[in-house]
């Protein structure tokens, strides 16, 4: 099998499930910042400081990779069988974030993303998933998705947000906080 088929020459491209739509289409939009996300997990995973955390966010990507399979499958589609976003995969995002926020001092003000490269990789994963949250809450004004994906992308957001704290926490890194000019 080729990498290259340049069917998508033109601009357009394939739905699972054999629907043509453009490359600028919204559903195209949701599906890759979804797919440039779980990119970005990879990296964030990979951080030496996240080792303990590999096994987790390796199921966080496998999610991914079921949500960007759903929103890359036409609607009208019935033949195309795919996995599904569970309401466990939402509680299991909470009970990370519960856990990881037990050990955090209390948040009085907003955080500056960086003070390190691996706490700045969060943040970056955390601002991606945002986007692919709009994204998808787009699509979802034009066409029925799952409501589950949404409260997952923004679940996942906000245990990104809670990471990069802890991880700042545990590589000593003080946390730098917004200051408004007086």
């Amino acid at each position: 099998m080729k990498i290259y088929t340049k069917t998508g020459d033109g601009g357009d491209t394939s739905l699972l499930g054999g629907k043509r739509v453009p490359k600028s289409h919204i559903r195209i939009d949701a599906y890759g910042t979804v797919d440039e996300l779980n990119a970005v997990m990879g990296l964030l995973k990979d951080q030496e400081v996240n080792r303990h955390r590999q096994p987790l966010l390796k199921e966080i990507q496998d999610r991914l990779f079921t949500v960007g399979a759903t929103l890359a499958t036409d609607n009208n589609s019935l033949q195309v069988k795919k996995p599904d976003i569970l309401e466990a995969d939402i509680l299991t995002l909470e009970r990370e974030i519960d856990g990881m926020d037990e050990t955090l001092p209390m948040l009085k003000n907003f955080i500056l993303p960086g003070g390190h490269t691996s706490v700045s990789v969060a943040h970056l994963a955390r601002t991606v998933c945002r986007r692919a949250e709009r994204c998808v809450v787009l699509l979802h004004e034009e066409q029925v998705i799952d409501t589950k994906i949404i409260q997952y992308l923004n679940r996942l957001s906000d245990f990104l947000f809670v990471l990069g704290r802890k991880m700042a926490q545990e590589l000593n890194i003080e946390e730098t906080t917004w200051a408004p000019r007086d």
